[in-house]
């Protein structure tokens, strides 16, 4: 267990290898599908003077989709979805911070994905700091956000029965976060 008081003000890198970008998609109203996307980069800057000025910035590549089916992540990749050759990222910067609890954060800011940007806010948990295997410090936080498939004009969806859509309109992302103090991350 970490130490839970705040991260110390500076950069802190997102590193990939540790860190989790997910979505859960509602699948025939029944069931969920999980999938992860595996290519990204982020920083988080802890502002020294007031938290709230804090900010968060990721870039997520659309084509490294994966939910364990190939023939569904080509699906997901196709212009039905993510359409990543017009779309090749998906792009957070947060527009500020609003204090939720001793440890909770919302994150506002603007989500742009399918060549659409909408306002995403983030409920933020952090889950404390503490020493790696590599001399460094890291911090961790889990959020949240809800998203609506029809917010970025991804639109499509398959009736299988009598009002049962194939896929829900409303996507869960759940972010699990390692970031290294600093503005690398280590070689």
């Amino acid at each position: 267990q970490g130490d839970t008081s705040l991260p110390a003000p500076g950069p802190w890198t997102i590193d990939p290898a540790h860190s989790t970008v997910g979505a859960v998609a509602q699948h025939l109203g029944i069931s969920s599908v999980r999938g992860r996307f595996t290519d990204f980069a982020g920083v988080v800057e802890i502002a020294p003077d007031r938290l709230e000025k804090s900010r968060v910035e990721a870039v997520i590549r659309a084509a490294s989709i994966d939910t364990g089916n190939r023939m569904r992540d080509d699906h997901l990749r196709s212009g039905d979805f993510l359409d990543v050759e017009a779309y090749p990222e998906v792009v957070y910067r947060s527009t500020g911070l609003t204090p939720a609890g001793s440890d909770r954060w919302t994150v506002h800011g603007e989500l742009s994905m399918h060549g659409q940007t909408r306002s995403v806010d983030l409920d933020v948990a952090y889950l404390g700091t503490g020493p790696d295997a590599w001399g460094g410090t890291r911090a961790a936080f889990r959020a949240t956000a809800q998203l609506r498939r029809d917010d970025f004009a991804m639109n499509y969806n398959q009736a299988v029965a009598a009002g049962i859509a194939a896929i829900g309109t409303t996507l869960k992302v759940e972010l699990d976060i390692q970031a290294v103090q600093g503005d690398t991350l280590p070689a």
